[in-house]
């Protein structure tokens, strides 16, 4: 693997001292604590994102199942 030395302009403070500070906790240099923070935003950007279960629509079956959610309800249920 190539390594190449880098200047970064623009990053905040404080995030990069709790940045450098976490590295150091883990036992890894800031420059290998950036490479594995920069392929897994890659890795992450890549994946498909989940979907979240209340941001289903509801939607129409059809005519007679207007309490299809009420009588599967008294089956399970009310035996």
């Amino acid at each position: 693997m190539t390594q190449i030395q880098l200047s970064v302009k623009n990053v905040e403070e404080k995030t990069f001292r709790e940045f450098k500070a976490k590295s150091v906790q883990e036992g890894m240099n800031v420059g290998l604590a950036l490479t594995l923070a920069m392929q897994d935003w890659i890795e992450q950007s890549k994946r498909k994102p989940k979907r979240n279960i209340l941001d289903l629509k509801a939607w129409d079956w059809g005519k007679g199942t207007e309490n299809i959610s009420e009588n599967a309800d008294s089956i399970l249920y009310d035996g």
